[in-house]
């Protein structure tokens, strides 16, 4: 599979469980902003070892939003 595909993916799984915790605390308050940008350093560290270029970051922070959104609904009907 292409390293893009692999971090895309890794984007995208690793903000789940953050925006499902992100959506059940008070918005704007700590927990809240560390569910959000406690994932990047995962995403930056995997973008880094496969030297993928910088210009692949926009598809990330995407992935990395839909994530977050994705999470945020689970367990909502």
């Amino acid at each position: 599979m292409h390293p893009l595909l692999i971090i895309l993916l890794l984007a995208f799984t690793v903000n789940l469980p953050f925006g499902y915790f992100r959506n059940r605390v008070k918005k704007y308050s700590l927990k809240w902003f560390m569910y959000i940008h406690i994932p990047i350093p995962f995403v930056v560290v995997a973008r880094l070892m496969s030297h993928l270029d910088f210009r692949f970051i926009p598809l990330f922070i995407l992935a990395s939003i839909a994530g977050q959104l994705c999470g945020g609904r689970i367990g909502f009907n």
